[in-house]
């Protein structure tokens, strides 16, 4: 069934959006990740302008987000205190960014900085990711105790100023590395359209040394502010949100975050982190493919706006 995109300016097949939607979804309830880091490729792997895929599916990022939350807020998975921090970082990091999305899209720079994002981010991330989580199930496999973070045990967060305790992930560390995570998070959200769990979840397991179980719950609570945030800022400033494109993903993703969250749960914290490492690899192998692979037609003429003529 094909529907037409005003904002996007091409027809493409319902059934295929709503699929999208749903996997991103479901992968949101799992990993606690906002799955913007999958979506966006795909849309563009799809044909939909990079502008148009970044601003629009942060609000898909949001709908998932508010479903998963809501499941995690039941089993009282969220670090409420932790997520306020990482949100007030992450405005500001977010008002940023579409000061920076608009310059580089003014200059004609921004779908190669984006796929040049995509490959760094994700390369790193799933790499470090790959190699613990691997080590981790090792370690259990071999009957080995699978290495976690001890009462007491102090890392070098713990001497920088401006302290303040976290009852539920039982953490007492200063708020300025929590705020400059939520800050990059929220610049991340605006220029690549993602809700920036791929950077988050791993970063709030070996940085801040958050429980597992507390850290995906957080995460999504912290993903929905922040990522609404940004999409209000692109509908105002860049005007690249395609409202039925949106409706769409939302209905999609709402539906696979609930069985995300019933998946996660009966997965381990190491095999969760390992099927995301694998997942964020996977994205980062195609992004790659696509900035090096010969392009079908060497000239395309494109308008300010990213539409291809």
């Amino acid at each position: 069934m094909e529907i037409y995109l005003p904002i996007a300016e091409i027809a493409v097949n319902m059934l295929m959006l709503l699929g999208m939607g749903a996997a991103v979804g479901f992968l949101s309830g799992m990993f606690g990740v906002g799955g913007g880091f999958l979506l966006t490729p795909l849309l563009i792997f799809s044909g939909i302008p990079p502008a148009v895929a970044v601003a629009t599916q942060t609000g898909q990022i949001v709908a998932s987000s508010v479903s998963g939350a809501l499941a995690h807020w039941r089993r009282k998975s969220i670090d409420v205190t932790l997520g306020v921090i990482l949100i007030a970082g992450g405005l500001i990091g977010a008002a940023l960014g579409i000061v920076l999305f608009r310059v580089l899209q003014g200059i004609g720079q921004l779908d190669l900085i984006i796929s040049l994002l995509y490959v760094f981010f994700l390369g790193g991330v799933g790499s470090l990711m790959l190699l613990e989580s691997g080590r981790a199930l090792f370690r259990r496999r071999m009957g080995r105790p699978v290495a976690s973070r001890r009462p007491g045990q102090h890392t070098w967060l713990h001497r920088l100023p401006v302290k303040m305790r976290f009852k539920r992930s039982k953490l007492y560390i200063s708020v300025l590395p929590v705020a400059g995570l939520g800050a990059l998070t929220g610049l991340l959200v605006a220029i690549m359209g993602v809700g920036g769990g791929f950077i988050m979840v791993p970063a709030m397991i070996y940085l801040l040394r958050v429980p597992t179980n507390v850290v995906i719950g957080t995460s999504l609570f912290q993903i929905i502010f922040v990522t609404a945030f940004a999409a209000v800022l692109h509908a105002v400033s860049t005007q690249s949100i395609d409202s039925v494109l949106a409706l769409i993903l939302m209905i999609g993703g709402v539906m696979g975050a609930q069985f995300g969250v019933q998946a996660g749960v009966k997965l381990r914290g190491e095999q969760l982190r390992l099927l995301l490492a694998l997942l964020v690899l996977a994205v980062c192998g195609r992004v790659l493919y696509g900035l090096v692979a010969t392009p079908e037609d060497f000239y395309v003429l494109t308008t300010m706006s990213g539409h291809a003529e």
